[in-house]
């Protein structure tokens, strides 16, 4: 009777010692309170009532951090998130150094996260992102090393701007692009006149250089199924007009006579 009951103890106390982890986890063990070592993935047995085993998964964690609220450098208050990717090297380590290391790791991410932002000024936490994140990753990871932690990479997911401000931007980027739109037509002018000047220095070089582009040009008008015939006013008869007002002297008549079927029709 005895023997039985015996062998029914022993067995239960198999059964209840009886562990298994998988692959991703492993158990720290603590033997009457003190420490004895790391067990592995697999079947393991630990002494019921002597042994205590704390299950650490050694798998990444994705962490979100909250919306922090930060004034910048330059005095613009923004909303900042981020998301933390971390996972425990030190399984020993995160249990008997820190209460909690997911806590611990959250509130040191939120805190770093508002101290580095506010340190920056908003063009630069809008414009050089991936220094920020280095900067996050470099700090959180020296701090969680002592937990056995190993934080991989921190990213600034969102920043969230006052109204006042996102139409301040809109305004400031609307006049760059004027701007360069100005520049770019003003530069368009200038080639365009040097490429006029180049076109006339070659014209001139020639003596029939001109009456020929401007025999081109009536061809172009007359493929056009225009009725508009242009001649070539010269120069030359302007120049008496300009002479005569110079010298005081009345200006030269122009007299048109009317063709012979305009003088029948009157």
């Amino acid at each position: 009777m005895f023997l039985l009951i015996g062998l029914g103890v022993i067995l239960a106390l198999l059964i209840a010692g009886v562990r298994i982890l998988p692959e991703y986890e492993r158990g720290v063990l603590f033997r009457l309170g003190r420490f004895a070592g790391i067990r592995e993935a697999g079947l393991r047995w630990i002494i019921p009532g002597v042994d205590r085993m704390v299950r650490i998964g050694l798998r990444e964690i994705v962490m979100d951090v909250p919306s922090q609220e930060v004034i910048t450098r330059d005095n613009v208050s923004v909303k900042v998130n981020a998301v933390l990717y971390f996972r425990v090297i030190h399984p020993e380590k995160s249990v008997i150094q820190v209460e909690n290391y997911l806590y611990g790791t959250s509130q040191l991410a939120q805190t770093t996260l508002r101290s580095v932002c506010g340190q920056a000024e908003l063009d630069d936490l809008l414009a050089e992102r991936e220094r920020i994140n280095q900067k996050l990753q470099e700090i959180i990871d020296l701090q969680t090393e002592p937990w056995g932690v190993k934080v991989r990479a921190v990213e600034v997911k969102q920043i969230d701007l006052p109204q006042d401000m996102q139409r301040v931007m809109a305004k400031q980027a609307e006049a760059e692009r004027e701007k360069r739109s100005k520049v770019t037509l003003a530069e368009g002018e200038l080639l365009a006149a040097q490429r006029l000047a180049d076109a006339a220095r070659t014209l001139s070089s020639e003596s029939a250089g001109l009456q020929l582009r401007y025999l081109q040009t009536l061809g172009e008008i007359a493929g056009t199924n225009s009725s508009t015939t242009i001649f070539p006013f010269p120069i030359e008869f302007m120049k008496a007009f300009s002479e005569s007002d110079s010298l005081g002297l009345p200006s030269p008549k122009v007299t048109v006579e009317p063709l012979a079927d305009e003088k029948e029709e009157s």
